[in-house]
């Protein structure tokens, strides 16, 4: 059983990406597909869709490459169900200087730290990538 599916699925692009596999295919759920669907918007996975294998709902990721490196460097969970993380809107973190993005999720919905910080939202901090 896992306990932490968003952990999980971080994990997964992460060993996929050092095998160069093409794409992955993850058990779908409403925060996964948010999540995924914020790094297709952000330019780190190519295309994000919802299927069908064996009657149970699946979210397939088109894994990117350049140069034969993956587009995702670093991708980091930081708050888990152990240890939850919230910030306000003065104190968004900056991955690698705004180089990279942090996922929050508020109020309205998940986006990333610089789009939070333009609409003055403050959330929970689901992971850092760059």
């Amino acid at each position: 059983m896992i306990t932490d599916p968003i952990s999980d699925m971080l994990t997964r692009i992460r060993n996929a990406q050092l095998v160069h596999l093409p794409e992955i295919v993850l058990p779908y759920s409403k925060i996964k597909f948010a999540i995924a669907k914020i790094l297709e918007k952000e330019g780190y996975v190519g295309q994000v869709q919802q299927t069908q294998e064996q009657k149970r709902p699946t979210l397939k990721m088109e894994l990117m490459y350049d140069a034969g490196r993956p587009k995702i460097q670093m991708i980091a969970r930081v708050s888990r169900p152990s240890r939850r993380v919230y910030a306000k809107s003065s104190d968004l973190p900056r991955v690698l200087s705004d180089f990279g993005i942090a996922i929050i999720s508020t109020p309205n919905g998940m986006m990333t730290n610089k789009e939070a910080r333009a609409r003055h939202l403050g959330g929970e901090v689901i992971c850092e990538i760059s």
